[in-house]
Order: C-alpha cells, then structure tokens, then sequence
C-alpha cells in the first residue's frame, strides 16, 4: 500500500509541473532585419575603361583582272614591298590585241572616208561660186555625207582608244605604295574577269601608316573629341604602352551594339607593327557632374528591371534606375532619387518593398 500511494504522489506531482509550465506565456521577439546603409552622394564616378580594338592597313585592296586572259610573268610575291606604279604582273589576251588592231584598222578606213567626203564637199563648195554650176542638193548631200563621215571617224577613233585602254589594263601596276600580302595566281593561269566567286589575283596593303579601330559605347563616345589622346597596349608588345589622337570619329551609332566607330592614325615607319594586331584601348572615362553615386553592390538587377532599395521613414521602397561609370566601389545611378537619400548597401531581389528596418 505504501508503493501505491508513492506513485500516485509522483504522478500528481509531475503533472502538476506540467501544467505549470504550461501556463507560462512565451516571450514574443519583434526581430528587425539588420542592413548596412548608405547615403546617395550626388557626384560622378570616374571610370578606367579598357576596350578591344584592332590595327588595320591605312589602305588596303584585293586585284582583280579586269580582262580575261593568262598570266604571263608575275613580278612580285608575298612580303613585297611595292611603290605606287610599279608593274606587278603582266597578263596576255591575244583576243583583245587582235580587238584592238581591228579598231585601229576600223579608225583609218573612216578616217579616210571622212577626208574624202571633206575634200568633196570643199569642191562642191567652190564650184557653188559660179551660178548654175552646182545645184543646192546636191552642195547640201556632200555637205551631210562629210559630217556624217566625221560623226563615224570620231565613234571609230573613240572604240579604238577604248580598246588600248582595256589593253592598258592587262599590265596590272600598284595603286598606291605597300606590301603585297597575298598572291593567289601563279604564270600560265587562266584569270577571269567574269568570275564572282574567284579569289583576288593579290592583296595589297600601306603599313607604314595605320588605322586603330574601336568601337566606343555611345554614353563615353558623346565625351570623346578629334585629337582626343588614348593609350593602348598591343597583345604581342606585352606592357608597352602607345598613343594616338583620335582621326576620325564615325558620327554614327550602331543600333546593335549601341556603340560608335572611331580610329586612330598609327605611324609605322619602322614597320614593327601588321594589320590584325589586337590592341586594348585604355582611357578614363569622366563621371557626370548631375549622376548620383551609390556602393556597386546597392543597385540590383533582375531579369525585368535594374533598382535600389530607399530606406524612406524607415520603410524599403525600390526604385527603378539606369546605371552609368563604375568603380570597383562605386557606380553612377540615374532615377528619381534625392542627395542624401539613404540606401540598402547591399540590396538583393529578397529584400521587399515595405519592410520597416529601424525601430
């Protein structure tokens, strides 16, 4: 019995413990989320950009026959340098020599008929002196027939000296002065003026003088001048930094990569530089005076729509903002903000508009 009545004292003391600890309220936490904050500067961000660009021949041109005909002797092969005029190649159209000797003969005959025709009519001329000697028909006939012949003369002298012209063309000479960079006919091939897919006879090439080409994003081109200095860095003269003014500025923008063409003139007396270098253009980019500056990380950027997070009475409110210059601590905003404005530091898509961050 005294078991018994232990266990049952137990019993009615442990669930008595239970019931009271039940009854104990929980204290409730009213947990504020913590964020580190910063104040919207109204001020520009200057920018290092670095941008690819690519050195290009000043001149450059791809030959081709302007006859059909074979080649004949080839004076000049890769690594040639060339000076304006000079005979590069020489091409043979037997066919177009045989034209051209016909047209001259074409020229003597009319010529000939024309001086006839005109000694004629000088006749007729003189003998219309004296009356009745020559009817007015027939000094009127003569006189037709002798411009008629002239008009013939000059379309025979003008085929004849379009014949020599295209002969001219079978000698291939260098527009300007370079280096010939390709060559793609050898002597005895067949070349071919009619051809549209045929490969070009040869390239050629002014090195001496070259284009830097870049494209340059249209809210930096907008900055940038003619005779504007840049720096830039060529991959195969690793550290060795260069100069050029801007030339030469496209006044156009691309509406696909919303950017715009300018160049750079390069000197290269020395010839140490070739076309198709790749180049890093580096030059830095003012900030504007009426952008407003937050911490890079405040601005956060989602599939719809790029904003920053406003701490306004205590409350979180995004607002939507277009970005410009960055540094590696702070980027340039523009949207309906105020100086002074406090933002989230580091703002991220789980951040919601209305939460209260300050008690």
């Amino acid at each position: 019995m005294n078991r018994l009545t232990l266990l049952l004292a137990v019993v009615l003391l442990l669930n008595a413990c239970m019931h009271s600890k039940e009854a104990d309220p929980k204290p409730v936490v009213n947990y504020v989320p913590h964020y580190p904050l910063a104040i919207i500067q109204e001020t520009g961000v200057d920018e290092i950009e670095q941008l690819p660009g690519q050195l290009v021949a000043y001149q450059q041109v791809n030959i081709f026959p302007k006859e059909n005909g074979y080649v004949q002797t080839m004076l000049v092969d890769i690594g040639s340098h060339v000076r304006q005029g000079q005979l590069l190649m020489v091409i043979v159209a037997p066919e177009l020599d045989q034209a051209s000797s016909q047209a001259k003969e074409n020229y003597a005959r009319a010529k000939a008929d024309f001086t006839i025709a005109k000694e004629d009519y000088e006749r007729l001329k003189e003998a219309a002196a004296t009356r009745g000697a020559v009817s007015p028909m027939q000094l009127d006939a003569a006189g037709a027939k002798a411009e008629a012949d002239s008009a013939l003369s000059n379309a025979a002298m003008s085929y004849w000296k379009m014949q020599l012209t295209m002969s001219s063309y079978l000698r291939v000479t260098a527009p300007f002065t370079g280096i010939i960079t390709v060559r793609n006919v050898h002597p005895g091939a067949l070349v071919s003026a009619e051809s549209k897919d045929a490969a070009p006879m040869l390239e050629l090439k002014e090195v001496d003088h070259l284009r830097l080409q870049v494209d340059i994003p249209e809210n930096i081109a907008a900055d940038l001048r003619q005779n504007d200095t840049l720096s830039f860095y060529l991959s195969a003269f690793p550290g060795k930094k260069m100069t050029g003014p801007i030339a030469r500025k496209s006044m156009n923008i691309s509406t696909k990569y919303r950017s715009e063409r300018i160049e750079l003139d390069i000197p290269n007396p020395n010839e140490l530089l070739e076309p198709g270098m790749y180049a890093h253009i580096v030059f830095e980019s003012k900030g504007n005076p009426n952008a407003f500056a937050v911490p890079l990380a405040a601005v956060v950027t989602s599939t719809e729509r790029k904003y920053v997070i406003v701490v306004k009475n205590g409350l979180t409110k995004r607002v939507d903002v277009s970005t410009g210059n960055q540094s590696t601590s702070l980027i340039e905003v523009f949207g309906n903000l105020n100086p002074g404005d406090t933002v989230i530091a580091v703002g991220n898509d789980e951040i919601k508009e209305g939460i209260n961050i300050i008690r």
